[in-house]
């Protein structure tokens, strides 16, 4: 059985899930999220209450892809569940979060001041730049510019992280040429100026 998270109008998922998992016959839970915005820091608080009631998380979905991203990033089992919501404009501001939802192109150039998620791919040929994060849920293999206005803080998050070119602020660097590990979510973000790339920490992911 799946448990469902209540809406997050009308109770709040800590409050919810105790009482959910009491009504658990299993200890491997399989949690639908709903719409509810968890960031790592959520989603580490509901894997520490599972564990203290004796329960493991199989895996979660979720209408939300902030979430979907950062349990990704925790190594979770996780899908992006579009069929219990309306879709969503391909281009929406959430919480000053741009969400693009589809592919970019050769040729296409998606810019924005704030942080960006692209929930697909960023081919060779086309180019991302924000002023602050750049998330790809997908293969990065274009160009990737984070903290174009000058942030050092900037990272660059991705799925499958293999760019032709990485900046972040006025630093720019290649992307790697060996191929990532399955699952393995990685990072690029400034050290003494110059760009590394390492797995992801869990708070990068808003």
């Amino acid at each position: 059985m799946t448990l469902q998270l209540p809406d997050h109008r009308s109770q709040h998922w800590k409050d919810a899930l105790p009482g959910l998992l009491d009504q658990e016959p299993s200890n491997l839970v399989e949690l639908d999220c709903g719409d509810w915005n968890l960031n790592c820091s959520d989603l580490q608080q509901l894997l520490q209450i599972l564990d203290g009631m004796g329960c493991r998380l199989r895996w979660l979905c979720s209408r939300h892809p902030k979430t979907v991203v950062s349990a990704a990033a925790l190594g979770l089992n996780v899908h992006l569940d579009e069929a219990g919501a309306q879709p969503p404009p391909k281009n929406e501001e959430q919480e000053g979060l741009l969400v693009h939802r589809g592919t970019l192109r050769s040729g296409d150039h998606l810019q924005c001041d704030g942080d960006v998620l692209i929930y697909g791919d960023v081919n060779p040929g086309a180019r991302v730049s924000a002023g602050g994060d750049v998330m790809v849920w997908g293969r990065l293999r274009g160009i990737a510019h984070a903290g174009c206005h000058g942030s050092n803080k900037a990272k660059i998050v991705a799925l499958h992280l293999r760019p032709v070119q990485l900046r972040i602020s006025n630093a720019v660097a290649r992307g790697p040429e060996d191929q990532p590990l399955d699952g393995l979510t990685e990072q690029a973000r400034l050290d003494q100026g110059v760009i590394v790339i390492e797995p992801a920490e869990t708070r990068s992911i808003r």
